[in-house]
């Protein structure tokens, strides 16, 4: 049996997936949850999530924040980036590189986001495929 991909998502996708849940979200949710297959974190990937749950815009108390983190947190596989992190492509904003390090550190099939600054690196040398949700989707997790 071949083993599930390793996939690094974007805070973004998986924001979508906890809190709007329809379409190729609720896929992607119930794809990590029935392990097919295996979304990886890292401190920072971790950090960028937990304070991002935390903007005032999603009004979600400190509970519910828990609530989510536990929809997901059990089944992340928490990957090492070396300090200093790997090479990775140039990427227009900063803000991104701990998905691309996450992303080469880890050893991913696939990183997907909807991130303009990100889906510009698709084709990028020494980087896996990375992929809109609705690709992403279509590519692995259809039926």
């Amino acid at each position: 049996m071949k083993a599930p991909p390793r996939v690094v998502l974007d805070t973004n996708v998986v924001l979508s997936a906890l809190l709007f849940g329809g379409g190729w979200a609720a896929r992607l949710r119930g794809a990590w949850q029935s392990g097919r297959f295996v979304p990886l974190a890292s401190t920072a990937t971790a950090r960028e999530l937990v304070r991002v749950l935390a903007y005032p815009k999603f009004r979600l108390s400190a509970e519910e924040q828990e609530q989510l983190l536990a929809d997901v947190v059990p089944w992340l596989q928490v990957v090492q980036v070396p300090d200093p992190p790997p090479p990775a492509p140039a990427c227009r904003d900063p803000f991104d590189l701990p998905f691309i390090h996450l992303a080469i550190a880890g050893r991913a099939q696939a990183l997907v986001s909807g991130d303009r600054d990100l889906l510009a690196l698709a084709g990028a040398p020494g980087l896996c495929a990375v992929l809109s949700v609705d690709a992403f989707c279509r590519q692995y997790l259809a039926e």
